[in-house]
């Protein structure tokens, strides 16, 4: 089954922007996914198991880096993007 989140982060930090560009460089370390970066937001699709953990480790590691954050999420089941 895909899986697609389309992810906003929002770092509770004064220098956010560079906390942004951490989390994104961080998040295209997963090769098995495809990573979407725009403007707002982040799209992640690939195998469901993948993209949630994905998720799951993304939000635990931007907790212990970066401290506190807001994280915004849309998940779409099953999402075919062709």
């Amino acid at each position: 089954m895909n899986t697609t989140i389309e992810l906003s982060f929002y770092p509770l930090q004064e220098h956010y922007r560079e906390l942004i560009k951490d989390f994104i460089r961080k998040l295209k370390e997963y090769k098995d996914l495809q990573i979407t970066v725009g403007a707002t937001s982040t799209v992640m699709i690939g195998e469901h198991t993948q993209v949630i953990n994905c998720m799951k480790e993304m939000m635990e590691w931007s907790y212990t880096n970066q401290g506190k954050a807001v994280f915004v999420a849309k998940i779409i089941l099953d999402y075919d993007p062709s």
